[in-house]
């Protein structure tokens, strides 16, 4: 028997092995296509290629200048940790990094590229963990090598993905891997390792607690329909209740250590009941059932508008409209992000009830399946969920076919030749996706630049999809960013970037002064100054009710008139980058909106063309647009519109800027920019051409009285507020 354990416990090593090699070696591939492409290096290391990494890395970045021994190491650290930040210190993924970096011999930024390759690679280990709990490794390894690389896996583990999804799936495994070991041995053993998995997932991921309420709920249900009698699933369900616990999560860990040391003694077995009942109580005064509904209103019941209640009950736009990640999808991407056909999709699924038929045990994983199957409702991001235990279903039928052949050898052949089947389009996939990073060497260059420049306290204005990157690379200070982009903060943001120069300008002072006054403010109720049950409100609000106006909309007009400005205590920058040109529009939804009625005003007209072909006196812009040479004027499906002016831009050898700009017809709202060396046509409305994006970007049309240029490149352009 022991020798039969060595060896299943030396298969199961095995197996992990390749598993774990494969999947780390299917993740290599996009560094070898990118193995020497000069934009995605910055000082000869490759970037990431996800916005929210830069968070992780900037909270790194200031953990390690803040714990260096070298007696520099305070000026350091105040040096990239600024008064009123919001690094990521106290974030696991930044400690995690930390450690990393202090542990091992490489660069910070090869830690942080390639630790999602190998993190997220770790999630063979509980599949195949699960397999040997099941009696069928070869199940297992076949599920880890599917379930390594499934589109959506893959995508968000990836060399560069920097984010908490490399163990987002790793610790939800690992947990169902513990509950299933533990239900079945009933070892005191699987109580600890359940708990302190909860306790990890807790803290690399504080947003674990639906996920491990469902495992929770389920073997409280499998517990009192088929084995209510046995103590031990009521010594697992109270030890998981206090891992869950809405406190500090030393404190957890304390509770969780005592309580595993008295569940250890059969003497306590007959108090197990009310051990039991003491749990559900400190859960519940812990405040641990508050989170759920939290988290179901975001993803469920999302509007477009959010209002606020208090003060002038102003109403912004609601970004998650915007994030395509909580968006609803195609039944074909939902099948290919899981499986990588829906061929192969929906075998998995028919294997997958198969299984839990053949092994009931299995029932503990459909939390993951369900929460998975939410993505086809709730967004993509949540596909990852159902990768591993679909992997399953479909490596439990392949290994079931195997067992019908009649001898070994056609046995190992049809697993082999069945595996590679479902593995080839999921590989496939991978040679294809071919992501960039966030930014590319020339941007970074300017925004390294622009850190030599600026003061760590001064403010860069931009949308928020780059504030996460512009605060790592320029160390300075951002109004929104991937964290901070609500409604009401994005207000500002949008309204600057598209609106008229003046006006953009002085909002752009006021928001920077009034974002330091409303920390200040908060700061001053912690302190109990003010009253801690005082409504702050917004910037905006703020900004309305300081310059004697109920209406914003009368502020915002103000704006236009020889307004008084706060005094200035920081330099402003903006940073305009050439990539935002395709997102214009979705800046624009946040400030195109009446901020005391909610009404959304009339969308801008904006157009780009990339693909446009000349057709003789005809240009075909696409989408039913083209452009008569000889007129000069656009025809939109059947109607004929004139242009405003027809304006082109091309750089000199020495990367200067030249337009040339022909006015038509006054009559027509509609302007057309010929962008030559990136080859793209813009049609845009007379309020679009006139904001700041589009003259400062596209044009260089900088007004001296409230701008200065610090770099212009044609990648991205940057100016200093003069006001």
């Amino acid at each position: 028997m022991l020798h039969s354990f060595s060896q299943d416990s030396k298969k199961t090593i095995f197996y992990i092995l390749i598993a774990f090699l494969f999947s780390v070696a299917m993740r290599l591939i996009w560094v070898l296509q990118f193995n020497d492409y000069a934009p995605f290096y910055f000082n000869g290391q490759f970037m990431i290629n996800t916005n929210d990494g830069y968070f992780w890395a900037e909270g790194a970045r200031d953990l390690l200048s803040g714990t260096s021994t070298n007696p520099m190491a305070q000026e350091y650290f105040d040096k990239f940790h600024q008064f009123h930040d919001i690094s990521a210190v106290e974030w696991a993924p930044s400690q995690l990094t930390a450690l990393f970096a202090t542990l091992l011999p490489f660069s910070f930024e090869s830690i942080i590229f390639y630790m999602p390759l190998f993190l997220g690679s770790l999630v063979v280990v509980p599949i195949i963990l699960i397999a040997r709990t099941l009696k069928n490794l070869e199940m297992g390894l076949i599920a880890a090598l599917l379930a390594s690389i499934a589109w959506s896996y893959y995508n968000r583990t990836m060399a560069g993905y920097y984010d908490t999804d490399m163990l987002n799936i790793v610790l939800p495994m690992f947990l169902l891997w513990s509950i299933i070991w533990a239900v079945q041995t009933n070892k005191n053993i699987a109580l600890l390792i359940t708990a302190l998995d909860i306790l990890i997932y807790r803290w690399w991921y504080p947003a674990s607690y639906s996920l491990e309420f469902s495992f929770f709920g389920l073997l409280l249900a499998y517990s009192f329909i088929f084995d209510r009698k046995n103590i031990f699933n009521y010594k697992l369900l109270a030890i998981m209740l206090l891992a869950m616990m809405d406190v500090s999560g030393f404190i957890r860990f304390g509770v969780v250590i005592i309580t595993y040391f008295i569940f250890s003694k059969k003497a306590y077995d007959k108090y197990i009941y009310y051990i039991f009942g003491v749990a559900i109580v400190a859960f519940i005064l812990s405040g641990g059932l508050n989170p759920i509904w939290s988290k179901l209103v975001a993803y469920i019941f999302r509007g477009d508008v959010n209002s606020t209640q208090e003060g002038l009950g102003l109403h912004f736009f609601s970004v998650i409209q915007t994030v395509r990640e909580v968006g609803h999808i195609s039944f074909e991407t939902f099948a290919n992000r899981i499986s990588g056909h829906i061929v192969i999709f929906l075998i998995s699924l028919m294997g997958y009830i198969y299984l839990l038929y053949k092994k009931p045990i299995m029932i503990f994983s459909i939390p993951m399946v369900g929460l998975g199957f939410f993505a086809y409702f709730g967004g993509l991001r949540f596909t990852i969920y159902a990768v591993p235990v679909l992997a399953f279903g479909i490596a439990f039928l392949i290994t079931e076919l195997a067992n019908m052949m009649p001898t070994k050898k056609l046995r190992y052949l049809s697993m082999t030749a069945c595996t590679l089947a479902i593995l080839f389009p999921n590989y496939k996939h991978i040679e294809a996706y071919k992501v960039p990073t966030v930014f590319n060497a020339k941007e970074v260059a300017v925004l390294d630049h622009l850190g030599k420049v600026a003061d760590r306290e001064d403010y860069v204005v931009s949308w928020w999809d780059y504030g996460y990157p512009i605060r790592y690379y320029a160390d300075v200070k951002t109004l929104v960013d991937g964290g901070k982009h609500s409604g009401d903060v994005n207000f500002p943001v949008s309204f600057i970037l598209t609106h008229p120069q003046e006006e953009a300008a002085k909002m752009a002072r006021l928001d920077v002064e009034y974002t330091e006054k409303l920390y200040d403010l908060i700061d001053a109720k912690k302190e109990g100054i003010i009253d801690r049950d005082t409504k702050l409100g917004s910037t905006i609000e703020l900004m309305t009710k300081d310059y004697g106006f109920k209406d914003t909309n009368d502020f915002l007009y103000a704006l236009k008139t020889d307004i008084s400005l706060p005094k200035s205590t920081r330099d402003v920058y903006l940073y305009l980058p050439f990539r935002m040109i395709n997102i214009y529009p979705t800046v624009a939804l946040f400030s195109n909106i009446d901020l005391m009625s909610g009404e959304k005003r009339k969308a801008p007209f904006y157009y780009v063309s990339r693909n446009f072909y000349d057709s003789g006196d005809v240009v075909q812009l696409g989408a039913h647009i083209s452009l008569d040479k000889r007129t000069l004027s656009l025809k939109i499906a059947n109607k004929t519109v004139p242009l405003r002016r027809f304006v082109t831009t091309e750089y000199s050898k020495d990367m200067k800027l030249h337009k040339n700009v022909q006015l038509l017809d006054f009559s027509s709202d509609i302007s057309l920019i010929y962008m030559k060396n990136y080859n793209i046509i813009l049609l845009v409305d007379e309020k679009t051409y006139n904001s700041l994006y589009v003259q400062l970007m596209v044009l260089e049309n900088y007004d001296k009285k409230y701008f200065e240029p610090v770099m212009l490149t044609p990648d991205v352009k940057v100016y200093k507020l003069k006001i």
